[in-house]
This record gives C-alpha cells, structure tokens and sequence, in this order.
C-alpha cells in the first residue's frame, strides 16, 4: 500500500473502559479498521484527561482512576477513511472523533514485513 501526500488523519478519543460487544472499544476498532483494509491504527493509552464530564482521569498513585484516555490515530488516504467512518460513528458511543488533512512525508515498511 503506497500513501503520499495529502491523506487523512482520523482521531478517536475514547475511555480505556468503553466497550463493544462486550470487547474493549480500542481492540474492536482496531480489529475492524485491519479487516477494512485501513493502512495502520495506533492506540495510545494516556496518563491523564478528562471529557465532556470534566471528571479527571488519572493514573496517578494518589488518585487512582479506571478509566484512562485512550487516543486511536489512523493515517490513510481520503477514500479509505471516508469509507470506514459510519462504522466508527456506529461504535463509538461515547468520545470525540475528529479529522484531519496530512501531508504524508514518507511511508515505507520492510518488503514483505
């Protein structure tokens, strides 16, 4: 898969606790956005945040919370992330999903990696 230029950066934010179909949110989407054919998925779990809620998350000792931020950044081109968007709307029940225009710069993996 070759990407350059401009492409489309999808954010999803996410609780570490949400859930679909009885799987953790994080995992189904990424599961779902590999199946589509989407280029890649990184999940990154945040050491503190808070929502619409203004209720902080934290990881911190002295406040300990169970429900850490998590962030899903995908990088594709237009087509292929248009094409994958009433899915996420259909899954995320709760979050902030935004999009973005990139430049992709370089792009390349190991041949057959």
């Amino acid at each position: 898969m070759k990407i350059e230029g401009e492409a489309k950066l999808l954010t999803i934010y996410i609780g570490e606790h949400d859930h679909y179909h009885h799987r953790p949110l994080f995992q189904a989407i990424v599961e779902t956005l590999r199946e589509k054919g989407i280029a890649g998925a990184t999940v990154l779990r945040g050491i503190e945040g808070y929502g619409k809620k203004s209720r902080i998350h934290t990881a911190s000792i002295l406040r300990l919370s169970e429900d850490l931020p998590i962030v899903i950044q995908v990088i594709d081109n237009v087509e292929r992330i248009k094409s994958i968007l009433p899915t996420i709307d259909e899954m995320v029940v709760e979050g902030l999903v935004t999009l973005q225009t990139v430049d992709v710069m370089i792009y390349r993996s190991e041949k057959g990696a």
